[in-house]
């Protein structure tokens, strides 16, 4: 009955050690209540991003596509320890299946199976679901993506036969695919998504969409954030390069969002845009 009154705070696992946290804003909380939650955060020493409401806010939501090309890439014959190590060697803590491993599989499964506007895509996350089908739900069971020793991620040739099976059996051609490829699928999915963020005014800000990734999904400072990143490539080089993509996968993931075609052809940033809004 309060409508004024609710906000939410979305901490980052493992709460005690991740700095993110991002305060969801209703269509009706008062600015108190912001103010007062924005003043918290800085109390118990979190970096406060505040943020609207959508599925995933924008952490999440931005997460989605980077677990998909991962997945995606796995099914085309691109061995996940290498996906891995190549997230890793660009600055990332942790490569996408290893932290999909921690997060746990059976969560982003359920997930996936909760998502009402999940892509129409049979390949979308599929060996998320055929491992999870296993009782391989990541490091909590000594199995995922990988196998366990300990906390140490071994691969696992179980994993790669049951990829190379369900690659055919979905018909997904077997790629050769280059370092830079793996960063651009990773990194450009993420940032069209983060372009529609800005646009639907989820992010009031494209620094506040690379503050949560720099302190909540282990992205360097160095890179700036993902939107921070695009604006250092170049927005017409993503665009371009989405285009290549679009013409192999078609519409679904790969049509650059209105704002990054926009920006992309006037020679605009992602940073000249939230100046602009100020």
């Amino acid at each position: 009955n309060r409508p004024q009154d609710v906000i939410g705070l979305h901490f980052f696992a493992p709460a005690n050690v991740m700095s993110l946290l991002e305060i969801v804003r209703g269509a009706k909380t008062a600015n108190d209540v912001i103010a007062t939650s924005m003043a918290m955060a800085k109390t118990i020493r979190k970096m406060g991003v505040l943020v609207r409401v959508c599925f995933g806010f924008v952490g999440n939501r931005m997460f989605f596509p980077y677990v998909r090309e991962a997945q995606r890439m796995m099914l085309e014959g691109v061995a996940p320890e290498r996906i891995d190590r190549v997230a890793y060697e660009w600055g990332m803590a942790m490569g996408p299946h290893g932290v999909s491993d921690l997060s746990g599989l059976d969560v982003l499964n359920k997930v996936n199976k909760e998502w009402t506007e999940k892509p129409n895509d049979p390949a979308y996350c599929r060996m998320i679901d055929v491992l999870v089908e296993k009782g391989r739900y990541g490091q909590k069971t000594g199995a995922g993506i990988y196998k366990y020793e300990g906390r140490n991620a071994v691969p696992d040739p179980e994993v790669a036969a049951l990829t190379k099976a369900e690659a055919a059996r979905l018909d997904v051609p077997q790629l050769d695919i280059s370092d830079e490829e793996i960063i651009e699928r990773l990194l450009y999915s993420m940032i069209n998504e983060g372009a529609l963020i800005l646009e639907e005014g989820i992010a009031y800000r494209s620094s506040d969409i690379d503050i949560v990734f720099c302190h909540g999904y282990g992205m360097p400072r160095y890179r700036g954030g993902p939107m921070q990143y695009a604006d250092a490539v170049g927005l017409d080089k993503v665009v371009a390069a989405m285009e290549k993509y679009r013409k192999r996968y078609g519409d679904l993931y790969w049509k650059p969002a209105p704002l990054l075609a926009k920006l992309a052809a006037s020679g605009q940033s992602f940073a000249q845009w939230s100046s602009a809004k100020r």
